[in-house]
């Protein structure tokens, strides 16, 4: 699990503007709710921090 939050990290982080615009904001809100259930569920404390930063950043290129 901690290798898939790795490269979901690395992916978030690389992605440009462009990229990001790959996905349609209607997605990218779909994620982001995905990512809260992540983040609120019963997973370890590695899990839940991952999904919540993954969460704003993703949050935050689509403000």
């Amino acid at each position: 699990m901690e290798e898939t939050l790795d490269l979901l990290d690395t992916l978030l982080d690389g992605a440009s503007e462009p990229r990001l615009k790959l996905i349609s904001t209607d997605e990218a809100r779909a994620l982001i709710v995905l990512l809260g259930l992540l983040e609120e569920g019963d997973h370890g404390q590695d899990v839940r921090r991952a999904a919540g930063d993954m969460r704003f950043r993703l949050g935050s290129r689509l403000a």
